[in-house]
């Protein structure tokens, strides 16, 4: 008895004989009658009385029909959940972020992702890089969105965007009535930045932007935690677009108007995952990330 050979008693239970059940699925009445004869045989039960009337169910086959009808209907719920995954409209995604994904371009994908992929969970992990590395590699994550300077070697990754960089100062400050900030007029200020692992505009990074011989001071505190030390006049700090949506007295924000002043957001993964809802994630970001930016560039 395999399983074909239940879905033909039920298809002769719903038809009300072979011929019709035949008909319905398709292939010659005997086929089903010997799939309904296999059934019967292992069981060592009559499912159906046969006679000029056509089949009608036995005592005995009303009382295994519920349970027929269960077995089919698990089957195919294993089916229609396998082919879901493996089309990956099901599933979740675990995503490692260095820092929030707050900018508004990002926001945008992800929550399309969302109307897209209503079904797919997203889990968002914020971690160090240097968690995120391993955490990809051991499968803890699925991918990360990472600031491409802190990318590891090797790893595989695709650009997603582009987050401008401002700078943040003292609302008495020499340069806070400029519209607009360039690296030149920073270096000689003490620039504030976070030690590592807590902003992606690392001590190292704002060197390669304003160039060797400026002045820095590293403090282990949050992001309000610099910008009081800002407002009280210790220094200035450069900080992301996205994350530049604070409340804080005495402080004026200014973008920076240079070639460079971006930090370029990847994404990454494991490109040997067997996860098709990661290979549609990874595929959705991308495209969309590619045809906004062209689209952003043309217009």
């Amino acid at each position: 008895m395999e399983l074909i050979d239940l879905q033909y008693v039920a298809a002769t239970v719903d038809a009300g004989n072979f011929g019709e059940a035949a008909k319905r699925l398709g292939i010659y009445a005997s086929t089903v009658s010997r799939g309904v004869t296999r059934v019967e045989d292992e069981l060592g039960l009559t499912i159906f009385e046969r006679g000029r009337f056509g089949v009608r169910l036995t005592a005995g086959g009303r009382a295994i029909m519920v349970h027929v009808r269960r077995a089919l209907g698990d089957f195919h719920a294993i089916k229609r959940a396998a082919q879901c995954n493996a089309n990956g409209d099901v599933g979740e995604i675990r995503l490692g972020v260095k820092v929030p994904p707050t900018g508004h371009f990002i926001c945008e994908l992800l929550r399309d992702w969302r109307l897209a992929h209503p079904m797919v969970r997203l889990v968002l992990h914020e971690m160090h890089e240097q968690e995120i590395a391993p955490a990809l590699q051991e499968r803890w994550l699925d991918a990360a969105l990472v600031p491409r300077h802190l990318l590891w070697p090797r790893a595989v990754s695709v650009p997603i965007y582009r987050d401008p960089i401002v700078t943040v100062l003292p609302s008495r400050h020499r340069l806070a009535t400029n519209n607009s900030i360039c690296w030149r007029e920073l270096r000689d200020e003490v620039v504030l930045v976070h030690e590592i692992g807590a902003d992606p505009l690392t001590g190292e990074f704002v060197v390669s932007l304003l160039g060797p011989g400026t002045t820095l001071q590293s403090h282990p505190v949050s992001r309000h935690g610099l910008l009081a030390l800002v407002s009280a006049g210790f220094g200035v700090t450069l900080m992301a677009e996205s994350r530049a949506d604070f409340s804080c007295p005495g402080l004026v924000v200014k973008p920076v108007t240079e070639s460079n002043a971006w930090v370029d957001v990847d994404l990454t993964w494991t490109p040997d995952s067997e996860e098709a809802v990661v290979g549609r994630f990874v595929a959705f970001l991308r495209d969309q990330a590619r045809t906004r930016s062209l689209t952003r560039e043309a217009s």
